[in-house]
Formats: structure tokens, C-alpha cells, sequence
């Protein structure tokens, strides 16, 4: 059975939502390092969810709460939430956002946002390295601008695609994609193959490739053309964003299928979008902040 899997930051749980919004279980608990991104593997029968760890105490002006010291890290559970495992350790990144997969190769993506990169490792943890260096060193990291969030995977053309959500309701978010793959000998804080594909958007965070051409992601920003689900080809040429979805309540997560959207916002909603049938419905109130969603036949 199909069902959503989400991240649930006040209780520190993995909840699993079915389809219909009427049944509401938890799969883990003590999620106490601030989950945020979640990804299913079918093939092994384990789900992966990056940690931002513990926030930073000292007072950044403008972006306090949300400054991260290092200490991100991934964790592993079966589809039935046993054989709970640390596969990348406290402190080997600094602050663990929205997580991809390409499972067939073994490995996983994610963003480190004040470590301000893409960093990607095996399905055990190792073999870990950055794919792209969006700054470096304290000053850059106190730069919301440089803060990597959103990632998605277009596995049959190597392509990654990665949000940057710049300061709180700034209306400096970009969207960039560049080559899956790091060019033999180049230097992930000097790639030259980065296409920046929108920029000054109010504040995109949780981003996902929607079948072969189109983005979906959220935004964050302020409204009214924040709070939103947003939409956008990017095959075969870039189009231009349009939104799909308003009225969150800080937008987060986003997954789905076909032309039906789920979304998770801070207030503690998960609504389904349906494009198709031209609907927009709470599905779920939870009432705790949800971060990161996924579906799982669980």
C-alpha cells in the first residue's frame, strides 16, 4: 500500500500518511536531530532521512533561528522502522536538507545548506564528496544566498537540479542544474558547467522532477508569490514559473504522481494539489511542523 512518508520536527518522528488522509501512523520516534529530507528505497527496503543536527546559539541578525552548526548526519531504517543506523555520522557535514537517490547506482544526494554544498556518498556512508561548493568559510556561511536546499535527480539524463533559497522572504532564491557527475580533475568550488536557471524568486526550498520535463518546488518566501507550489519545463527548453498552489503556511516538502501533488508546510498540513482534477485539499492536519515528504509502498 502506498502511502506518504513524513518528517515531523516537534515530535521527532517519521510519520506514514495514507493516500486518503485517513489513517496516520508513526514509524519511528526519536527523531531528536531535526529531520528534513527523505527518500525510499524499494529495491532494499530502507528509508533514508538527512539530520540538521542541533542550531547554532549564537545571535545572526536575520536569520536566527535557522543558523546550523555542524553536526548534520543521515540516518537509516527499514520500511518497518527497525534496524535503526547512523550511515553518515554526526558532524561529517554541517546541516543535512532535502535528500535524492539513484538507487540502482547505490548512491545518495543531498544539500548541506549553511556547509553551503552537494554532497553525495554510498548507500553505507562512504566514499563521501562534494559535486558542488557554493561557498566557503564563516562569512559565506553566514550568507543565506549561498545556502543549498532543494535537490532532485534526473537519473536518464545525469542532470541535478538544486535550489539556493537566499534570506527569509528576500526574494533572492535561485534554481540551478548542472551535470550529475563531477568532470574528471574540476573543482566543486569551480565548476563551469552550472546553469542558473531562475533567480529572484521569493524563497524556493524542496524542489522535484515532476515525469520528464517539468520542476515542481516550494516556496517559502512571502506572499503572494511565496507560500506556493510552483511549476516549470526545464525539458526541452527552460520555461517560465507559474504557480500551482497558494496559502501555505511555510511550504516544505513536495512529492507526488500523475498530476496529483502532495505538500507539507511548517503549520503542520499536508495537502494534496491535483492538477488533473482541478483540486487543492488539506489531506492531513498534524499540527506539529512537517518537513521532508516522500511516497513508500511501506
Amino acid at each position: 500500500m502506498t502511502e506518504i512518508v513524513a518528517l515531523d520536527l516537534e515530535a521527532g518522528a517519521m510519520h506514514a500518511v495514507s493516500l486518503d488522509g485517513k489513517h496516520v501512523r508513526t514509524v519511528v520516534d526519536g527523531l531528536d536531530r531535526f529531520p528534513d529530507g527523505v527518500v525510499v528505497d524499494k529495491l532494499r527496503g530502507h528509508i533514508y532521512w538527512t539530520n540538521m543536527g542541533t542550531p547554532d546559539t549564537r545571535p545572526v541578525a536575520g536569520i536566527e533561528p535557522e543558523f546550523f552548526s555542524r553536526n548534520g548526519s543521515i540516518e537509516r531504517v527499514d520500511l518497518d522502522g527497525g534496524n535503526r543506523t547512523t550511515i553518515v555520522p554526526i558532524g561529517a557535514f554541517t546541516t543535512g536538507k532535502q535528500l535524492a537517490a539513484d538507487f540502482e547506482a547505490g548512491r545518495l544526494y543531498w544539500c548541506d545548506r549553511e556547509g553551503m554544498q552537494i554532497l553525495t556518498c554510498d548507500l553505507n556512508g562512504d566514499d563521501l564528496r562534494a559535486l558542488v561548493v557554493t561557498g566557503e568559510g564563516d562569512a559565506d556561511a553566514f550568507l543565506p544566498r549561498n545556502w543549498c536546499v532543494g535537490i532532485c535527480l534526473d537519473l536518464d539524463r545525469r542532470l541535478l537540479y538544486w535550489t539556493q533559497k537566499g534570506a527569509p522572504k528576500g526574494g533572492e532564491g535561485r534554481i540551478f542544474r548542472v551535470r550529475m557527475d563531477l568532470p574528471p580533475g574540476a573543482d566543486p568550488a569551480a565548476r563551469t558547467d552550472i546553469e542558473l536557471l531562475w533567480d529572484n524568486l521569493p524563497e524556493p526550498i524542496d524542489v522535484e522532477l515532476h515525469g520528464v520535463s517539468d520542476l515542481v518546488w516550494t516556496d517559502r518566501g512571502a506572499a503572494p508569490h511565496g507560500n506556493a507550489l510552483y511549476q516549470a519545463k526545464v525539458q526541452p527548453e527552460i520555461g517560465t514559473p507559474t504557480i500551482v498552489s497558494t496559502g501555505y503556511r511555510e511550504a516544505i516538502g513536495v512529492t507526488g504522481f500523475d498530476s496529483r501533488f502532495y505538500v507539507s508546510d511548517l503549520g503542520g498540513t499536508i495537502r494534496l494539489v491535483d492538477v488533473g482534477a482541478g483540486t487543492d485539499t488539506d489531506l492531513v492536519r498534524i499540527g506539529s511542523p512537517l518537513t521532508g515528504i516522500a511516497l513508500a509502498d511501506l
